[in-house]
């Protein structure tokens, strides 16, 4: 019997500011929608509603803003409910477990270098003329990141 695998990968840019909300437990649930270009059609653009949970909702909505390019990773979820009518609807979203912001600090429009430190922040280069262990080479100068 074959096995299921359920797993999106997306990158878009946020339609709106992230929103927060804690569910009566105490849990952290944030909801934002990315816009997905075809690069194959520019005219077609495919807008995804994403759902993130606990810690990584938090982290979305202090980090990320409106237009801002974004990777997601997670998976695919289809939920019913019932709208304010009593009618049967349903919801296409995707939970993450992942998110990647994309970009320069400058594309989303961060105003100071210390909003960004606990996100991928890195370690201060090696003084110029200290020892790398690598025969004194200053290797830093050759990676493009």
């Amino acid at each position: 019997m074959a096995g299921s695998y359920n797993r999106v990968i997306l990158v878009g840019n946020l339609t709106r500011d992230p929103e927060i909300r804690y569910t009566q437990s105490g849990k952290a649930v944030t909801k934002f929608s990315l816009a997905v270009n075809n690069p194959r059609n520019k005219e077609e653009t495919t807008f995804v509603d994403i759902v993130a949970w606990d810690r990584l909702g938090e982290t979305c909505n202090t980090y990320l803003k409106k237009g801002q390019n974004t990777l997601v990773e997670g998976r695919l979820v289809i939920r019913s409910y019932d709208d304010k009518d009593g009618n049967k609807r349903k919801a296409t979203e995707v939970v993450i477990d992942n998110m990647q912001m994309l970009g320069s600090r400058r594309d989303s429009g961060a105003s100071g270098e210390e909003e960004f430190a606990p996100v991928g922040a890195r370690a201060a280069a090696p003084a110029s003329g200290a020892s790398d262990g690598f025969g004194g080479d200053d290797l830093d100068d050759e990676i493009p990141f």
